[in-house]
């Protein structure tokens, strides 16, 4: 049964007044964080709620709740190493006067954050991350096939230990797809025509193991362009980092009309999301991509290799038709994606059929 929405008054029983929280990365985290946040502070409007991340994600979080503040935190110089982290401790209690922490990144740098706001009389609570249940999943032989809590709900519950039970109120950071603001995306594209349908397709990954076949993804990219030359309209974006990734989809541009490549351009999180509020399908691998996607109420197709939606880390209500796999028993073999394949081969991406794709964008330009 759904919980009834706690009460400003009622629900905030430890009489917060201020929430310290912190995820410093990586960029699908923080984005899994979006919905979770946002629906706290809906809940608990006379709490301020302070997030610490890094200073290239604070532009994800687009129209924020008015009682939620993201700061960027320099940890490289300002605050870096133990000394700095003793600093941002100091800095937080004098600035702002939290009552509580929450951390949603339980990594060395946040325990030692922890450490030193409760040298000053701050509790801590800390995300719980199932370590050996994870080990369990992803082993070679004996797996155990069952899914694991989603990273989203791991959130869920740190909040929850802090006293913060929240209902779900996200709908997306646009309120659904088309909503965005046509000032944001105008730094990429014009407005989109009418009748025209807009695919994203972001190929790559930070590990070799999420990364679909680029040679097989151009055959995904080629039908595309064919079913714009039978006369639909159709635009295709090219999302991806610079150096190799730009070449490659800058190759792809030049070779078919229906398709730009925004890569290496450097446009921001803000811009791009934006953008991707205004598409029909996004294709992406399990990545920071298919999170920011999916933010932004875009229906998201993601194909998925070395790692599994069993792992917790499926993007937004993305659902299970939008989840291509095969079905090997090697599957997964890693939480991250970052091992190196045991077959040596990578199959559990190379075999997946470019038709099984491009099928299932075309389901969403219907």
């Amino acid at each position: 049964m759904a919980q009834n929405r706690p009460s400003t008054a009622e629900g905030n029983t430890r009489g917060y007044k201020t929430v310290l929280i912190a995820r410093f990365s990586a960029i699908g985290d923080v984005a899994m964080t979006v919905p979770v946040i946002y629906s706290v502070c809906r809940c608990y409007t006379n709490v301020n709620f302070i997030f610490l991340t890094r200073p290239s994600m604070t532009s994800i979080f687009v129209s924020p709740p008015s009682n939620l503040t993201v700061l960027g935190i320099d940890l490289k110089e300002k605050y870096e190493g133990i000394s700095g982290i003793r600093r941002l401790a100091s800095d937080m209690v004098t600035k702002y006067h939290p009552d509580v922490f929450v951390d949603l990144h339980n990594v060395l740098r946040s325990r030692l954050l922890a450490l030193f706001l409760r040298i000053k009389g701050i509790e801590s609570i800390h995300l719980v991350k199932s370590r050996a249940k994870r080990r369990a999943l992803t082993r070679r032989h004996n797996k155990v096939m069952l899914p694991l809590t989603s990273q989203r709900a791991r959130y869920r519950e740190v909040f929850f230990k802090a006293g913060l039970a929240m209902t779900d109120s996200f709908k997306g950071l646009y309120g659904g797809r088309n909503c965005s603001a046509d000032t944001e995306y105008q730094a990429i594209t014009s407005p989109k025509p009418a009748g025209e349908a807009w695919v994203g397709i972001a190929p790559f990954a930070a590990h070799a193991g999420k990364i679909y076949p680029p040679e097989q993804m151009e055959k995904v990219v080629a039908m595309l362009q064919h079913h714009a030359d039978e006369g639909h309209l159709l635009r295709i974006f090219l999302l991806g980092g610079g150096g190799e990734e730009q070449r490659i989809l800058e190759k792809w541009a030049d070779s078919y009309p229906a398709v730009c490549s925004l890569a290496g351009k450097r446009y921001g999180f803000k811009a791009e999301m934006a953008l991707m509020n205004h598409f029909d399908c996004m294709v992406t691998m399990d990545s920071a991509n298919m999170h920011l996607a999916a933010l932004a109420s875009t229906p998201t197709v993601s194909i998925w290799g070395a790692t599994h939606p069993y792992c917790g880390f499926k993007a937004w209500h993305q659902t299970d038709d939008d989840t291509l796999q095969l079905p090997l028993d090697c599957r997964p073999c890693s939480v991250f994606g970052n091992k190196a394949c045991f077959r040596g081969d990578l199959l559990c991406m190379a075999a997946i059929k470019p038709e099984l794709i491009f099928n299932r964008i075309l389901s969403h330009l219907q």
